[in-house]
């Protein structure tokens, strides 16, 4: 039986590994060839669930937290690393003007009036401007009707020009999202929500046609800045399916442990300060304190908590999830608010809408 596990470990070690540095070579030299991501598809990280057998069943316990050497985290400038990729899908387009004459078309449905959604629609708008993507907005005001959405969609599902939807959430209440979200092409889901996506997402072997913006943007940061996934503890704070849903099963698709923590975890503190990796999505400003976090940890704070302040353009400021001062005396690397995931989030949606119009166009 012990030659039988020693045998297994040996084989382990000569599959994996080799397949980690290929893993490696190939975000590596995504820099060299026309591709703008540099995460590579999906299921190329597919490995066969082989587990080794522990020599002792015996827990040692967890070493005391050393806080006496605090550094000072580095700060991944999520703008800069957006811009370098806004870069690479301007001159896609310009190519596809230039060769068929067709440019990628975006269509977003927004619904209602809070301040932090027209935010974020007004900079997906001024992105898709500068990358010369075409945008259409639509509006409707928060007591409009269901069908009223659904009409505006079922239009766009069958413009040819439009190679993207989407659906600017939350909600208002009394309006399905769930039914709302279903009502996107599959194949102009750009955001990446519609059950086929988040399923194949979720299914080993599977490839979806989009990965939701946030989570595949978070990724991409982490590639880019060699922050190493594979076989970290993740923690991921939220598990919203805009958010901490498609980070968790992303991030095991790249094969990091991935631990959730949400408003019902008994011990969030404990279970976040285990963590090689934490992505804070859970919408509340400074949630994570510098208890939270292990000395090293990598943190990515998906939060944008609007927070009054007249003195800003439009009356308030973002805040994020993670106490960033404190934080930044912990923490190996980090992303601010704003300025870190955000900027990427919409830099994705470009580079899915591009995608989706390749595909549609039959264009490479």
């Amino acid at each position: 039986m012990m030659m039988a596990r020693r045998t297994m470990r040996r084989m382990v070690g000569a599959t994996a590994w080799p397949w980690a540095r290929a893993t490696r070579s190939l975000s590596l030299s995504a820099i060299n060839d026309n591709r703008i991501i540099m995460s590579p598809p999906l299921v190329t990280l597919d490995l066969p669930e082989i587990w080794t057998p522990p020599d002792s069943h015996d827990c040692n316990p967890l070493p005391q937290r050393n806080c006496s050497n605090l550094q000072t985290a580095t700060v991944i400038d999520g703008k800069s690393i957006a811009e370098e990729i806004r870069s690479g899908i301007d001159k896609e387009v310009r190519r596809m003007k230039e060769s068929i004459r067709k440019v990628p078309g975006l269509a977003v449905i927004l619904v209602g009036e809070r301040r932090d959604s027209q935010t974020y629609v007004r900079n997906k708008i001024k992105a898709c401007e500068e990358v010369g993507i075409k945008s259409i907005v639509t509006e409707f005001a928060d007591g409009c009707t269901e069908d009223e959405v659904l009409n505006a969609l079922s239009n766009y599902n069958q413009d040819s020009s439009i190679n993207g939807i989407l659906v600017q959430l939350p909600l208002p209440q009394h309006l399905d999202e769930g039914k709302i979200l279903d009502a996107v092409s599959l194949e102009k889901d750009v955001d990446g929500f519609h059950p086929l996506n988040i399923g194949n997402l979720a299914m080993r072997g599977r490839e979806p046609l989009f990965i939701p913006c946030t989570p595949k943007g978070c990724i991409e940061l982490l590639i880019r800045s060699g922050v190493e996934i594979m076989g970290k503890n993740a923690v991921v704070i939220g598990r919203s399916n805009i958010v901490g849903l498609p980070t968790s099963l992303l991030l095991q698709r790249h094969h990091a442990t991935v631990s959730i923590v949400h408003a019902l975890t008994k011990n969030p503190e404990q279970i976040t300060s285990e963590a090689d990796i934490v992505i804070a999505a859970a919408g509340v400003a400074n949630l994570v304190r510098g208890s939270w976090l292990k000395p090293g940890a990598v943190v990515l704070d998906v939060g944008t908590c609007p927070v009054d302040d007249p003195s800003c353009e439009y009356g308030y400021r973002l805040m994020g999830d993670v106490c960033y001062e404190e934080a930044m005396r912990l923490a190996s690397v980090i992303t601010p608010v704003p300025g870190g995931v955000g900027p990427m989030t919409v830099a994705m949606l470009l580079s899915n809408t591009l995608d989706s119009a390749k595909r549609a166009y039959g264009f490479t």
